[in-house]
This record gives structure tokens, sequence and C-alpha cells, in this order.
């Protein structure tokens, strides 16, 4: 069902990025997202490193000269950097229950961040959500109630 998910996470990122003219934070993006929607810990921390990433990309922005694929490449390496701390910190516990902080894949959250950087933080998270609600809607349809 995973290969199934991604597919249909970039068939809504198409589908909003020609109708509605947002990226939903990468081709691949929605689909993973979809995968983890049950885990809302893990959907709040990759936003979470996604924006700090773009904070960091900000600040560099302001000593050196960040744009193109510099600025890919950046987003990335700083949220798979980030990501990878999210991975190695203990998972925290309130009472029973245990929550898992780690973040969703190692280049989801620089993807996430690069295109908050060009298109902003609202519209990227929107139509993220949308369209992995909307991956994660089609897929439980097409599965019979089985994700």
């Amino acid at each position: 069902m995973i290969i199934e998910t991604i597919g249909l996470g970039m068939l809504a990122s198409f589908f909003l990025t020609e109708t509605v003219g947002l990226a939903a934070g990468g081709i691949v993006v929605p689909g993973y997202f979809a995968l983890v929607l049950h885990e809302p810990t893990r959907v709040i921390a990759t936003l979470a490193v996604a924006f700090v990433t773009f904070l960091i990309l900000k600040l560099l922005g302001r000593f050196m000269l960040v744009y193109g694929r510099r600025m890919l490449v950046l987003s990335i390496l700083v949220g798979y950097l980030l990501g990878y701390l999210t991975r190695i910190a203990p998972d925290w516990s309130i009472g029973s229950l245990d929550l898992n902080v780690g973040v969703i894949g190692y280049v989801i959250p620089g993807l996430v961040a690069y295109w908050m950087n060009r298109q902003g933080v609202v519209e990227t998270v929107s139509t993220l959500l949308v369209a992995a609600v909307l991956t994660r809607f089609v897929v439980t349809a097409i599965s019979g109630g089985m994700f």
C-alpha cells in the first residue's frame, strides 16, 4: 500500500499545483504525510523541523547568497540534520502516553522548508495537509477501509 499511497500523493500534489497554483511541499511529500497522519506527533514534529529549517535559511540568507539549487541543497541538509536530532532524542512520555517525535523521512523536512521559502509558510502547510488528507481518503476508499 506504500507504493500506491506515494503515487496517489504525487497525483494529489500535481492536481493542487495545476488547479490552485500552490505546491504541496514537494511532489512526494503528501504521500509520506498520508502514511503517518495517524501519528500527529510525527506530523507536528516534521512541520516544526521544516519551520526551524526555514528560519535558519532566512538567517543564512543575511550572510550569504542563498537561492536556486543552493537553497534546495541547504534546505535538505539542514532539514536532514535537524531531523536526525529528533531521531536520536529519547521518546517523550506524558503519563501513560508515549510520544514519538521523530520526523517523517529524511529529506521531507528540507523539501517542505524549501517550499515554505518559495511560496510562504501558510500556503505550503495548508496545501500539504489538504493533499495528504485527500490522499489518505482515496487510499482508504480504494483499500476498503484497510489502510
